[in-house]
């Protein structure tokens, strides 16, 4: 198989030897892929690859399949967006690897999904360039992502209903089994599955309503994957935000 062309979001890293690390990314053409960046911490050769290996930063690269093992090796890796504002802004970058830690954890294919890859990238970009409704972003950004996962709320919200978390939909009445999203939080689930991103600064939201929406999204996603329990970037999500 030959080398092939690329675009990727870096979703994490480890290290790997001395002066390498393993890179695991969301490609555009081969969904989450694995590759073995060599030379991250020798200080040879053109440019800083672990400058280039952050979370969520946007890639064009070589990729060169691997026979022997399950990662394929990454050459010529270049930044195919530079992010403007994510690296230097508290607030965004706290959100931009609670991002990644989220897609690393739950998304597991290895079968191109351009939809994905394209909702995920043109998230990032829009994050990087909001000037107003930042710190409401993680919340948009997990409702829009459950559509993508399976679980996307699967009826209209009418006013006054709850929202039944077992089957992912709108209700009159509070469920039988107990375990739904009240009255408040399914309005707000409701907004932002209609908001645009540039429009979350209308969203006039507290801390503690932020955080209270956030379990239950939380709740949401863990009844339908339980990786969404592990993310540890949540305890300084909730120190920022």
């Amino acid at each position: 198989m030959d080398s092939y062309k690329a675009h990727g979001i870096v979703l994490h890293t480890i290290k790997y030897g001395d002066t390498s690390v393993v890179a695991y990314i969301l490609t555009d053409t081969y969904g989450r892929r694995n590759y073995l960046v060599q030379g991250v911490k020798s200080g040879k050769g053109k440019g800083n690859k672990a400058a280039l290996l952050q979370p969520m930063f946007l890639l064009e690269f070589e990729g060169i399949p691997s026979h022997r093992s399950q990662m394929d090796r990454m050459k010529d890796v270049r930044l195919s967006h530079p992010l403007q504002h994510i690296p230097f802004d508290v607030r965004k970058s706290t959100i931009s690897l609670f991002m990644a830690e989220v897609l690393y954890r739950l998304i597991k294919e290895v079968e191109p999904n351009s939809p994905l890859f394209g909702f995920v990238r043109a998230s990032v970009m829009a994050l990087d360039q909001m000037e107003e409704g930042i710190s409401n972003f993680h919340l948009w950004f997990l409702v829009q992502l459950s559509a993508f996962l399976g679980f996307y709320p699967g009826n209209e919200y009418t006013e006054g209903d709850w929202f039944d978390i077992v089957e992912g939909s709108f209700t009159a009445g509070f469920p039988e089994h107990a375990v739904a999203i009240n009255r408040p939080n399914a309005a707000l689930l409701a907004t932002l599955m209609s908001a645009e991103a540039e429009e979350l600064g209308t969203l006039r939201l507290s801390r503690t309503q932020r955080a209270d929406f956030l379990s239950d999204m939380l709740h949401y996603f863990g009844y339908h994957l339980d990786a969404i329990n592990k993310v540890q970037s949540l305890r300084i999500l909730g120190e920022i935000f």
